[in-house]
């Protein structure tokens, strides 16, 4: 079976994770790249052993070279290039956020009608101890109830593209919240619409982009999340919780896991969660093992390699509906706090 080829428009960090993670993934090959700075891609190229630059995304695109596109751009022109390479018959793996649910809709809409596949760019989501939270919660800790998450990490560089609200509008919501609005999709898994929405942002005094924020959703279910973000407070932090009727799960890894995400390398580190029921000290808490050698990045690429084979697939077709709903929480966040 031929490999999926695959181009890379950007050049920037996250590029360098996804095209690191190919190079584990037997089904892909990394062929092309594309960057708004030739430099830049010429770079990239080098670095990642990539044969073929291209001084535009369109030119990449529009090629037969490659059957399918990363796309890791700024917000702003995300919607641009997803759409061209839909209609060109690329399918489309997409960082996040998007800029709007509307927008993510017409980008799913293109992919489908063009007979392509999409698949939004969230790593966690790819790890197994996700799935195997998502398997076992109901039996373990009853059926969840509410989510509570933080996540931050400190980066206070205003140069960053963080702190261009031109290129990066939703600034730490979209960057970091994603991540809360994701946990509540995959763990939570609210049926009903939401009930309340409310917040606040801290914004940057000099650039106005967002570094902070603080929320909490309720669905008319009852079901109920509370989320802080940002990137102001010095450490990271990565901590989830969650809560069902009959005890809790918690992380302090649910973005990046400790042992072999792209961040951090403590491969003696044993990746799970804890449990906790009833009316437990510490030395009582459970520690539930969900390990894997496999760093959730090659995860996520090996699954987009499967989805791209099938993209009319009931579990891609889901896994499309996480993408949305998550957007649809973040967006109505960011009318809450405006």
């Amino acid at each position: 079976m031929s490999k999926l080829r695959l181009g890379i428009v950007g050049s920037g960090l996250i590029a360098g994770v996804i095209a690191d993670a190919v190079k584990q993934v037997e089904a892909i090959e990394l062929v092309a790249v594309a960057s708004r700075r030739s430099a830049s891609a010429t770079v990239f190229a080098k670095e990642h052993g990539i044969t073929t630059t291209y001084n535009t995304w369109q030119d990449m695109l529009s090629s037969d070279a490659i059957d399918a596109v990363y796309i890791a751009t700024p917000t702003a022109c995300k919607e641009e290039i997803a759409l061209f390479g839909a209609e060109n018959r690329k399918h489309l793996l997409v960082e996040k956020p998007f800029a709007s649910v509307e927008s993510l809709q017409k980008i799913i809409t293109a992919a489908g009608s063009h007979g392509v596949a999409f698949m939004d760019a969230t790593h966690f989501s790819h790890n197994p101890r996700t799935q195997q939270i998502r398997d076992d919660m109901v039996a373990s800790i009853g059926e969840p109830q509410a989510v509570r998450s933080s996540f931050f990490f400190p980066l206070m560089d205003k140069s960053n593209i963080r702190f261009n609200p031109e290129k990066e509008p939703t600034g730490a919501v979209g960057d970091m919240g994603w991540y809360s609005m994701r946990a509540i999709t995959e763990y939570l898994q609210p049926a009903t619409a939401i009930a309340t929405i409310a917040g606040g942002i801290v914004r940057d005094d000099d650039t106005g982009a967002v570094i902070r924020g603080s929320g909490v959703v309720v669905f008319e279910d009852g079901k109920s999340s509370t989320f802080d973000f940002g990137y102001s407070i010095g450490v990271c932090v990565m901590d989830l919780d969650i809560l069902g009727h009959e005890g809790m799960v918690s992380l302090s890894d649910f973005v990046l896991d400790w042992k072999n995400s792209f961040a951090f390398d403590e491969k003696d580190h044993i990746n799970g969660y804890i449990k906790r029921c009833g009316m437990v000290t510490p030395k009582d808490f459970e520690f539930v093992i969900a390990d894997s050698e496999e760093p959730q990045e090659v995860s996520m690429m090996r699954h987009f390699a499967a989805v791209t084979a099938d993209p009319s697939l009931e579990k891609n077709q889901q896994a499309v509906a996480l993408t949305l709903k998550t957007q649809d929480l973040l967006d109505s966040y960011r009318s809450a706090v405006k």
